[in-house]
């Protein structure tokens, strides 16, 4: 028999981010944090939301794996705020890892804007991928990648380091740089109020950069005819 949607065999659908409070908290019984931060002790939830209620405040489950759940009496509004302003900074110091692609016949005003590029983004924080990629012949002067990829780390040196020293991994050069700590930062290619100013993925700049590679792929073509 084919069970139909819905119905007692429906699963519930459970928000982690919903918080119990007041006459929604469940347990039999909750370990209790006082609106001033110290323990009241464990107890009935109903009495501790009497306890609330006196001071005017909310009962707000704040440890629900506790055993027992641990509630705060506190103002659930300035609660929600704080731990939504937690969250937002949380995100924004998080690192990302941006990646700086480079070709072997790189020109000097590319390879300078994508050195000014990534040392803002390590100057704000975040780790470096540098890439250097290889098509047909270009395989035959991997030392002038290498060279490249090790000027590239030269030139960042005063904002980023190295993790290990640049590999080849089939057609490709990768390493991976680690911003140094905020207090040693030394810009080179950009002002401070520059490298301060976060800037979104170029979409129009790997679009440039696909045609370059595509110019490439009809270059080598043609040197292998």
């Amino acid at each position: 028999m084919v069970r139909k949607p819905g119905g007692k065999n429906r699963k519930r659908y459970h928000n982690r981010d919903y918080i119990r409070k007041n006459d929604r908290i469940r347990a039999r019984e909750v370990r209790v944090i006082g609106p001033d931060g110290g323990m009241l002790g464990v107890m009935p939830p109903e009495e501790a939301l009497k306890i609330a209620k006196s001071h005017a405040l909310d009962l707000v489950e704040v440890a629900s794996s506790a055993n027992p759940p641990v509630c705060r009496i506190l103002e659930f509004g300035k609660y929600k705020y704080e731990l939504s302003k937690n969250k937002r900074n949380k995100e924004k110091t998080s690192k990302r890892i941006k990646e700086a692609k480079f070709r072997p016949r790189i020109e000097e005003h590319d390879y300078m804007t994508k050195v000014r590029r990534s040392e803002k983004f390590l100057h704000q924080g975040n780790k470096l991928k540098i890439t250097l990629m290889f098509r047909g012949r270009e395989m035959e002067h991997i030392n002038l990648g290498m060279n490249l990829v090790r000027q590239a780390i030269k030139d960042l040196e005063g904002v980023g380091k190295p993790d290990d020293e640049p590999k080849l991994n089939g057609r490709f050069i990768m390493v991976n740089l680690s911003p140094l700590p905020q207090n040693q930062r030394v810009l080179r290619f950009n002002s401070l109020e520059e490298a301060e100013i976060e800037e979104p993925d170029d979409e129009q700049a790997e679009e440039m950069e696909d045609e370059d590679e595509a110019d490439t792929d009809a270059e080598s073509g043609e040197e292998s005819e």
